[in-house]
């Protein structure tokens, strides 16, 4: 596969992005933010390089474990919703595929949810500061 000279840095920059991630999770294995930003490389670099399923697959895994973590950060429910829908497009099957869609969908709710949820707060905090 031939890459642009962009596409290129994006690769350079999501593998170090991995690398980082990875060696971050040895020292400390509970952080959220990290788990979520090791899924997210994971799932640039299985778009730049056209897909590896198993790549998609430990995006995922990355983002589950964020969520056992944190269940109500939104970033990695978004995270997963797109490792989710990158799967659905690998898979030949359109049964197994729509199983992916479906999750994916469930997932971005749950991240609208999270992200409405605390939105309203901060209104409510903004409308009882200001009357």
């Amino acid at each position: 596969m031939e890459f642009s000279e962009e596409d290129f840095t994006r690769l350079l920059v999501m593998e170090q992005a991995r690398k980082t991630a990875e060696a971050n999770y040895a020292k400390n294995p509970l952080d959220a933010d990290n788990l979520t930003k090791w899924g997210g490389a994971l799932l640039q670099l299985c778009q730049l390089e056209r897909g590896p399923e198993a790549m998609s697959q430990e995006a995922v895994s990355k983002f589950e474990e964020a969520l056992d973590i944190n269940p109500s950060k939104h970033e990695a429910l978004w995270g997963m919703g797109n490792a989710e829908t990158n799967l659905a497009f690998l898979i030949p099957d359109p049964d197994q595929a729509e199983e992916h869609f479906l999750a994916a969908a469930q997932l971005y709710q749950r991240a609208l949810d999270e992200v409405n949820e605390k939105l309203a707060k901060g209104f409510g905090l903004l409308k009882s500061i200001c009357h």
